[in-house]
């Protein structure tokens, strides 16, 4: 991985869009990797660490780390963010403060050891108090691990906050490989809906002149390639497969960083997605997963976006072809075990129609679901 950062880097350099982040992390993806850290931490001496984690994240890795920095000789605190009445632990305030109460100004790292909300939690946090930032994730759930923006519920709102990348990560598939096979699914779902936040880029592109980068495009696009063509090893859980899924969540994660933006991995979808949570939160409803919620999403917008490229009176139905019939994507989120109707959720219809007429509006972004709305788009469609 670090061999593909610095190919990273090098494309940037001669890319006509002259818009980039250098990408500056060490990057540790495989079997046993976690025995490294303790290393990395004397190197870089950061000898006073917080560790973050939750209850589930204390005993699929949070333990081990600990114990191996008390070998090591380096001194560390435990910050295990507290779920809420229902269980979840949320990427909100509450969780925000929890942890700035636990950072010192002796702390030199704070090491996020757990999913995408414990590291969306930390990444704020280092942002914040100016700390630097490690991840340890226990699960190849989400695309966010290596990209600075901070999908946070602010007075019961998502936003997606621009912050810090970790300054490591050390991502070890003996630990992945233990995770639920539903985060595993989670994270396949959030690859897929690649196809449709590809699209919607491009669509931003043509419609309102957003910023554009072919080489941030055809990263995302070559690991969601990449994904897919692993889904047998990914469906059986084995360490290629859980390894490949991660790394491609990984390049996803490089390219958000590399644009500092999310355009290329959060389209419509995932504005669906952040719709039904904030729904959950003030109906006081269990938190689903992200992946799982974006991959379902997926499959919604892939229907709307082919009905529109079938009618030639749609301008721009050439980008929306590309995307795989939603039949396709549901029969790939089927093999990795992942749900693929808003009812496997518990979704209901009536939100699913309110997230399509209002959802749009949570980023200011050109999307498919956005020209639908304000351009009579519905009628368009009911008349095919």
């Amino acid at each position: 991985m670090n061999t593909l950062i610095q190919e990273i880097n090098r494309k940037a350099e001669h890319c006509p869009c002259g818009r980039h982040v250098r990408i500056e992390m060490h990057c540790s993806i495989g079997q046993g990797v976690l025995l490294q850290l303790p290393d990395y931490l004397t190197q870089v001496q950061c000898r006073n660490v917080l560790i973050v984690c939750d209850s589930n994240t204390w005993h699929a890795a949070g333990q081990k780390v600990a114990r191996m920095l008390q070998q090591a000789g380096l001194s560390h605190q435990v910050c295990s963010v507290a779920p809420d009445a229902l269980g979840d632990v949320i990427a909100d305030e509450q969780s925000i403060v929890e942890i700035m109460l636990e950072t010192t100004s002796e702390t030199d790292c704070i090491l996020a050891v757990g999913p995408g909300t414990i590291h969306d939690l930390v990444r704020f946090v280092c942002a914040k108090l100016h700390k630097r930032f490690i991840s340890v994730p226990t699960a190849a759930s989400v695309d966010g691990f290596t990209s600075a923006g901070a999908p946070l519920i602010i007075r019961g709102t998502k936003k997606t906050i621009q912050t810090t990348s970790p300054a490591a990560m050390f991502a070890d598939t003996d630990v992945m490989m233990q995770a639920p096979k539903s985060l595993t699914a989670a994270g396949f779902g959030d690859m897929l809906g690649k196809y449709t936040s590809l699209a919607d880029w491009k669509f931003s592109r043509e419609t309102a002149n957003e910023p554009f980068c072919p080489v941030v495009y055809e990263l995302t696009q070559e690991a969601l390639a990449c994904c897919v063509e692993a889904i047998d090893e990914i469906a059986c859980g084995t360490e290629a497969g859980i390894r490949k899924l991660f790394e491609a969540l990984t390049i996803s994660g490089f390219a958000m960083l590399l644009a500092d933006h999310s355009r290329s991995a959060s389209g419509a979808e995932h504005h669906l997605s952040h719709y039904w949570e904030m729904d959950g939160i003030r109906n006081g409803k269990k938190q689903l997963l992200h992946g799982a919620k974006v991959g379902v999403a997926a499959i919604i917008i892939a229907r709307l976006y082919r009905g529109l490229a079938e009618d030639d009176r749609f301008p721009y139905g050439a980008i929306f072809r590309d995307i795989p019939q939603p039949e396709q994507l549901a029969a790939l989120l089927h093999a990795v075990g992942a749900p693929t109707t808003p009812e496997e959720l518990g979704i209901g219809s009536s939100l699913v129609e309110r997230s399509l007429k209002e959802a749009f509006l949570l980023r200011e972004r050109s999307t498919g679901l956005r020209w639908i709305n304000m351009n009579n788009g519905w009628d368009f469609l009911n008349r095919n």
